[in-house]
């Protein structure tokens, strides 16, 4: 019994021995896979995190959009005229339109009498004129309703003379500076037509049409020549 008791001492002393070795083994190998899982974690996250920066700072390449520039033929002081050629190049399958433009062209004079108080007392004054023989009548639009306007004059000399007039019948007249604009027609031809539109079709036209001329000009407007 003795020997049993001491060998069962002995077998015990040596399974503690060799539990107290074995443990530390086993945390030694959870800690570095556990400090690998953490690193690939931490890798992905960056490699996340630069792909996403590249999208947001990525500079982009898109080229600008040009203006489109139109074939220009021209001028016509008659749109009718302007028809003809449009027509024509319609003919010929050249997609074209006709264009209206306004140019200024001058200044007029415009000789008139302001407002009165009252509609009733700018009507007496306006017959006033009238049976002195001086042409007149009443403005209804504008900020000078009411008023009477003695005529658009081209010329300012012609314009103080009647001035002059009426300073001479009691009346004080005002002039005003007005823009006189010229209007022209052109035919616009797109850019997709442009160049079907070739220097033998051009010849034929300016042989068809006194004084037709061509430009290339930005589709939304047409520079007049100089």
């Amino acid at each position: 019994m003795r020997w049993i008791l001491l060998l069962l001492l002995l077998l015990n002393a040596f399974y503690y021995v060799w539990h107290q070795q074995q443990a530390p083994l086993r945390a030694k190998e959870v800690a570095p896979a556990a400090a690998y899982q953490t690193a690939r974690k931490d890798i992905q996250l960056l490699s996340e995190a630069d792909a996403s920066g590249a999208r947001v700072h990525a500079p982009s390449t898109a080229a600008p959009v040009e203006a489109a520039v139109c074939l220009f033929l021209g001028s016509f002081e008659q749109e009718e005229r302007a028809r003809v050629v449009e027509q024509r190049l319609l003919s010929l399958d050249i997609e074209a339109d006709v264009r209206s433009v306004d140019a200024a062209a001058g200044v007029e004079y415009w000789v008139y009498l302001p407002p009165l108080a009252s509609r009733q007392a700018s009507l007496r004054q306006l017959r006033e004129l009238q049976a002195r023989r001086i042409d007149s009548y009443i403005i209804t639009q504008g900020e000078l309703a009411n008023g009477i306007s003695l005529g658009i004059f081209p010329r300012s000399d012609s314009a103080a003379s009647v001035m002059q007039r009426l300073r001479n019948a009691g009346y004080e007249p005002q002039v005003r500076e007005l823009s006189r604009a010229h209007r022209s027609f052109w035919v616009r031809v797109s850019p997709e037509s442009r160049r079907l539109a070739d220097e033998f079709l051009l010849g034929q036209l300016a042989g068809d049409f006194a004084g037709l001329q061509h430009q290339l000009m930005p589709c939304e407007g047409v520079a007049l020549p100089q």
